[in-house]
C-alpha cells in the first residue's frame, strides 16, 4: 500500500464521503499528513484509517468536540500510560451519558404507551392519614434551585434523630413549588423521641395533623411522577373535592433504601381542604 493515499482512496477505504473528511480536516479533527500548497490537495496516510473510522463513530455517538479532541490529544499523545488513561476518561464519561440518556428514552417511550393506552389507569383511593410525630425541616426553595436543599435537609434530620427511623421520611410541598419553582417545603422524618440536645437549629418537632388526601402510591423512578400527579388532582376535580394546596409525599422505599430505582415506592397524597377549615402547613408539638 502506498505510504500516502489521495483523499478519494481514503475516501472508498473509510467509506467517508470526501465531504465529511473536509470538515474534519477544517475541525482539526482529521489533518492529512500533506497538503499540496500548489492545487490544496489533500494526501492522508494508511495509518489514519483507524482514527477516521474512530472519530467517524464518536460523532455518530454525539460525542462533542471538545471531548473528541480531548481524546485524539491523549491518544496522540503515545502509548503511555497516562495518554491511555486520559482517553479512557472521555470515553467512560460519554458513555456513561449515552446510558443515561438511553434509560431516560426508555422510560419516556414506557410513558407514552401508557398515556396512549385509553385502558391504563393509576390506582387512586380516598384515604385518611392518622396523626404524625415528626423532626422537621421547613425552608422556602428559591427560584431555580436544585434539589441540594433536600439533601441539606435529610442530613440534617438524620444528625437529630441519631438512628434509622422504623416509618418511611417524607415531604410536604406546596404545589407552586412544582407549578412556579419555588414555594414552601418540609422534610420530616417520624420520630417518638423529644428532640436531642444538640440537633440542628434547622431541625424542630411537628405533630401532623390528621388529614384526608387523594393517595396514590408511585412504583419506580421518580421520571413520570406528573402521571401519579395527575391521577391524584384529576380523581379530586371529578369527585369536587377541594384541595389543601398541599401534596405530601412519603417515601416507602427510596434512594436511601436501595440504588435500583426500579424498587423505589412513593406514596403521593394529594391534601384536601377540610370542611372546618384548612389544615396548618405545619403543627408544633
Amino acid at each position: 500500500m502506498a505510504d500516502r493515499l489521495t483523499i478519494g482512496e481514503f475516501s472508498r477505504i473509510t467509506h467517508l464521503s470526501i465531504r465529511m473528511l473536509r470538515r474534519y480536516h477544517e475541525q482539526d479533527l482529521l489533518v492529512p499528513v500533506e497538503v499540496d500548497p500548489a492545487t490544496g490537495y489533500r494526501y492522508y496516510a494508511p495509518a489514519q484509517v483507524r482514527p477516521a473510522l474512530t472519530i467517524r463513530r464518536f460523532r455518530e455517538l454525539d460525542l462533542p468536540l471538545a471531548d473528541l479532541r480531548r481524546f485524539l490529544e491523549a491518544e496522540s499523545a503515545g502509548k503511555g500510560e497516562a495518554g491511555h488513561d486520559a482517553a479512557q476518561q472521555v470515553v467512560a464519561a460519554h458513555l456513561r451519558r449515552l446510558e443515561d440518556r438511553l434509560g431516560r428514552t426508555q422510560r419516556a417511550v414506557q410513558v407514552l404507551r401508557e398515556l396512549l393506552d385509553p385502558e391504563a389507569e393509576r390506582t387512586v383511593s380516598l384515604e385518611v392519614l392518622s396523626p404524625q410525630r415528626v423532626l422537621a425541616v421547613s425552608l422556602d426553595v428559591p427560584p431555580g434551585a436544585d434539589l441540594s436543599w433536600y439533601d441539606d435537609a435529610m442530613r440534617a434530620l438524620d444528625a437529630a434523630a441519631g438512628h434509622r427511623p422504623v416509618l418511611p421520611p417524607g415531604g410536604r410541598y406546596e404545589h407552586r413549588l412544582f407549578t412556579e419553582g419555588h414555594g414552601r417545603a418540609t422534610v420530616y422524618l417520624p420520630a417518638e423521641a423529644s428532640l436531642p440536645p444538640g440537633a440542628p437549629a434547622i431541625v424542630r418537632e411537628l405533630q401532623l395533623p390528621r388529614r384526608t388526601a387523594v393517595v396514590a402510591t408511585h412504583s419506580g423512578p421518580h421520571d413520570d411522577l406528573d402521571l401519579t400527579y395527575g391521577a391524584v388532582g384529576s380523581f379530586a376535580a371529578q369527585n369536587g373535592l377541594r384541595s389543601h394546596d398541599l401534596v405530601e409525599e412519603v417515601y416507602l422505599v427510596g434512594p436511601r433504601d436501595t440504588d435500583q430505582p426500579d424498587r423505589w415506592r412513593t406514596l403521593v397524597a394529594w391534601l384536601l381542604a377540610s370542611d372546618t377549615g384548612p389544615y396548618p402547613v405545619d403543627t408544633h408539638v
